[in-house]
């Protein structure tokens, strides 16, 4: 089992960069693939970008590549999101997820059976 807690959201301009954490718990932090996924009010949870289990591969959606950087640090236990050029579209409620089955990169949030509480990340225009 792992537990996941997010932190680092806030209130940005747009423009302004904004980087998250996830925090994992329990010794096994390497075997579970990692995603970003993100629900803005009154819409879906919409996948966000995703990384394998050795860091070495990322996945973006398209509305964030580029602009987006997802990294882990196994050995810290820890999934990072850095946000540049953000966008009031960007406003939403972030979420971390892993799961230790799944096949990496999936964008799918029924494919992930653990997540974080999620962080509010507000961009004003």
């Amino acid at each position: 089992q792992v537990q996941l807690v997010e932190s680092g959201g806030g209130l940005v301009q747009a423009g302004d960069s904004l980087s998250l954490s996830c925090a994992a718990s329990g010794r096994t932090f390497s075997s579970y693939a990692m995603a970003w996924f993100r629900r803005a009010p009154g819409k879906e949870r919409e996948f966000v970008g995703a990384i394998s289990r050795s860091g070495r591969t990322i996945y973006y959606a398209e509305s964030v590549k580029g602009r987006f950087t997802i990294s882990r640090d196994n050995a810290k236990k820890t999934l990072y999101l850095q946000m540049n050029s953000l966008k009031p579209e960007d406003t939403a409620v972030y979420y971390c997820a892993a799961d230790n089955t799944v096949v990496a990169g999936s964008r799918s949030d029924d494919d992930y059976h653990y997540w974080g509480q999620g962080t509010q990340v507000t961009v004003s225009s």
